[in-house]
This record gives structure tokens, sequence and C-alpha cells, in this order.
């Protein structure tokens, strides 16, 4: 309420000033009802700018005052060159073509003018060493500070404003499982902040115009030039498909998963009965599922296993063996 009658009196004392002070020698009313129309103009053009990210609006009037800039400077080395009409006319032809062209560029490149993104021109890329964007269900995970403190991660870990209120949701949901996820995700952060080689950093980047989580997450590693650290295998896939780069901490688990062949022995806990006759299932500590044969009377126990084929699928390996009871 208080910025509507704000808006009201800026109109008001406009229109008012137009009256008494009516512009290009206007009749009093028609130079109150321009600065009117001129008022309505600048209170529209504020409700727009409230509606858009501060990175646009930045990257407008940037864009715009180099543009301003660079058709001053042309134009007056065209008039000191030329000196003749050709030369005024290229003077205006320049001051209004370059500030639209530096209006255009602001909003749809915004990142170009970000004061970061004009430091990095001037600083010798460090190739490996970029920014990682943290997603909310890696942080809930909890596997990244390990693999952080295990030193495999360089860098900067970027966590947007907009993942910390999701995770802060999850927190507080009346689901008890929920909120115990969303709690080790913040302890995660509070690990993560404490570590003395990992630097932490809380981007204030959001995209109100964007919706969904993952859409922003997108969007940030583009102007950031970030990668995207997830377990999300949708996100995964649609920032792949947008050219970002996704280090998936799944992926990373199967990869590190030991090689076993077939023929070689390993030592398992027979945990329950396999659904074929004389069955048993184990798993390894990676969480392998390990179907045995001939180990059904051995639930509970561990014993050698000797490896006669190994199953990768879309949901990680199986391995098929055999118990040679030797008894």
């Amino acid at each position: 309420m208080g910025v509507f009658i704000i808006r009201a009196l800026v109109v008001a004392v406009i229109t008012a000033v137009a009256f008494f002070l009516p512009p290009f020698g206007l009749p009093n009313y028609y130079g109150a009802a321009a600065g009117f129309v001129a008022s309505l103009f600048f209170v529209l053009l504020e409700l727009k700018i409230r509606k858009s990210p501060f990175r646009t609006v930045w990257g407008i009037t940037a864009g715009f005052l180099c543009g301003v800039f660079i058709g001053w400077l042309l134009g007056t080395v065209y008039r000191t060159i030329l000196k003749d009409q050709t030369a005024a006319f290229f003077s205006v032809f320049f001051l209004i073509v370059f500030p639209y062209l530096g209006f255009l560029i602001g909003m749809r490149k915004s990142e170009w003018f970000s004061p970061l993104h004009l430091f990095s021109l001037f600083k010798e890329k460090n190739t490996g060493k970029g920014n990682k964007i943290l997603d909310t269900s890696v942080i809930i995970d909890g596997r990244i500070s390990d693999i952080a403190d295990a030193y495999f991660i360089e860098g900067s870990l970027i966590i947007p404003q907009f993942v910390l209120k999701e995770l802060q949701l999850v927190a507080d949901s009346s689901d008890g499982i929920k909120r115990q996820r969303g709690r080790r995700g913040l302890d995660v952060l509070d690990r993560l902040q404490k570590s003395s080689h990992i630097n932490v950093t809380i981007s204030e980047d959001d995209f109100p115009e964007i919706k969904e989580v993952d859409s922003k997450l997108i969007e940030l590693a583009k102007q950031m030039d970030a990668k995207i650290i997830t377990n999300d295998f949708n996100l995964n896939k649609i920032a792949q498909l947008q050219g970002i780069k996704v280090l998936n901490i799944n992926e990373l688990a199967n990869s590190l998963k030991p090689v076993v062949l077939p023929g070689e022995k390993i030592r398992a806990f027979i945990l329950k009965e396999g659904k074929e006759k004389d069955q048993g299932v184990a798993y390894l500590d990676d969480g392998t599922m390990v179907v045995v044969d001939n180990s059904r009377k051995m639930v509970g126990h561990t014993i050698d296993v000797t490896v006669t084929s190994v199953l990768q699928t879309t949901v990680g390996k199986m391995i098929f063996g055999r118990y040679e009871n030797d008894s």
C-alpha cells in the first residue's frame, strides 16, 4: 500500500510540474498530459524492473551505457575526420544503434557484464579446478563429504540458495524419514564448510521466472560455466543434453567396485535363501548381490564362493557363484 501511494505521488508531482513548466513550449494542459504519460511510462518500467532478476537489470544497464559510450566515441571520431552533414548523420546513427545493441546484449547475455566474468578474462584459465554445483540429492546422500575429505575434489563447491531452501523444507517436513534426511544434509554441509581444504560458497543467484529446481541448477551451471554434482538420474541426463558436465556419485561408486573374474574365490556371508532350489544370496561390502548355488543350508555362515559369472545390469553388478561343499 505504501509503494502504491509513493507511485501515485510521483505521478501527481510530475504532472503538476509539467503543468506549471510545460516542456517544448506546449500549453499548460498539454504539458500536464505529456507529464502524466511520461510518469506512467516510468512507473510501468519500475514494475518491470522489480520482476526482473538483478543480473538482468545490471546487464541491460551496463550494456546500454557501453553502447552510449561506443556510439559517442565513434561519432566524435567521424565528425573529426569528415566535418560535414554525413558525419552528423553517422553521429546520431551510432548513438541510436550501439545503445540499442548494448540493451539487447545486456538482456540476453547479462553474464557477459558480470564483474566476475570480466575479471576472469584477465586470468589464466585453470583447467580441472572449476566450480562444482551441488544439488539436494547429493547433499542428503552424504558421500560427497567423504570424497572431499579424501582430496578427490578440487576447486569450489557452490551451494545455491534455492537448494538450501529446498533442503530446509525437507528438514522441516512432517514426515519423520524426510525430516531425518534433511537434517543429515544440513550436517553434511556443516562438515564441508569446516573442511580446511574445500572452499564452500553460497550462491545468491536465483531465477524467479524458473520454477523447477533442476532447471535452475542447469541455468546456474551455464552462467557460471560449472559442473553439477548429483545423484539424480533425470537431472544427469537433462544436463548432459544441454552440454553441462555432470559428476554422478553413483556412477563413481559403480566404477570403484572391485573387479571379480570367473574362477576366482571370494568370501561371502549367506544372508538368505535364493529363489531357485538350493540357492543362497549374499551381499558384498559395496552392496553387490552374490547369488550362490548349493548354499541354501549355509544361511547365516561365511563361506568361500567360486565365481562362475558376472552380470552387469543397469542398476549395478550381479555375481553368480557356487559353493564347493567338500564335506
